[in-house]
């Protein structure tokens, strides 16, 4: 049965602290939703997260009860013991949580985690984010600084259609450092550069799919003007924002 061996593929690929296989039970535009903290992460995103992740912390995951299963649907509870304790220390008191996964074929298209650590020493995988950036030097006065002028620089100058704009660019742009750049998009807007880059790029392409008939544009040209390199990362981009194809959100807005 495939749910039940998703299940079993993705315990094991946790207990194997294998970020690049937890990944990989996504599909292509999957994302995992970190509830507590609302945060979502694609792919790569979520490769990179959990393996910073494992770098600080090594537990054993553990199916609690039955996996409930639906159409293209899987739900199951999980306990989580912390390894690695120090000789003589008290026994660190396993924590627990429950996934929502929803299927599409033998992959997942979306993964909803909801959790609780009652011990606020202990870490979770998007705890990994902050961490990461508490000693980078950068006040909050700063990054809200840094985050008005970079919307400042979206909205007004619409910096996101140069389709060579990378993060060091964007950076050089806002006139701060890379890294303190990362940390406004990912802290202060709660998005990886790609997905903060590409919610402007997707709005503009709607304004243009939006356009009377006489006005209308090819698709491909669309994703050109609006920033994107290739007609594929749009496609992807596009539904992963909206949840529907270019054309067919054209033609469910088309006037008639």
């Amino acid at each position: 049965m495939r749910e039940l061996d998703f299940v079993k593929s993705y315990f094991d690929a946790w207990n194997q602290w294998d970020a690049k296989c937890i990944a990989d039970h996504l599909t292509p535009e999957g994302q995992y939703v970190d509830m507590p903290d609302q945060r979502k992460f694609d792919h790569d995103e979520l490769l990179k997260t959990l393996a910073d992740f494992f770098c600080h912390e090594k537990n054993h995951y553990q199916l609690v009860g039955d996996v409930l299963t639906g159409k293209d649907s899987i739900a199951f509870q999980y306990s989580v013991l912390p390894l690695g304790l120090t000789p003589g220390k008290e026994a660190a008191k396993p924590w627990f949580g429950a996934e929502f996964v929803t299927l599409q074929g033998d992959s997942a298209v979306r993964i909803d985690d909801y959790y609780k650590i009652p011990d606020q020493s202990r870490t979770s995988p998007t705890n990994v984010i902050q961490r990461k950036y508490a000693k980078s030097g950068l006040s909050t006065e700063q990054l809200e600084l840094h985050k008005s002028q970079l919307t400042n620089l979206m909205q007004m100058e619409q910096a996101y259609l140069d389709s060579e704009l990378t993060l060091p660019r964007l950076a050089a742009l806002v006139k701060c450092p890379v890294n303190h750049l990362s940390q406004v998009i990912n802290s202060g807007f709660g998005m990886s550069f790609f997905d903060y880059l590409n919610q402007y790029r997707i709005e503009e392409a709607k304004k243009l799919l939006r356009l009377e008939e006489g006005q209308l544009q090819a698709i491909l040209s669309i994703a050109f003007e609006v920033g994107f390199n290739s007609n594929s990362a749009f496609y992807a981009a596009f539904k992963k924002s909206s949840g529907q194809t270019p054309a067919q959100f054209r033609q469910s807005h088309a006037r008639n």
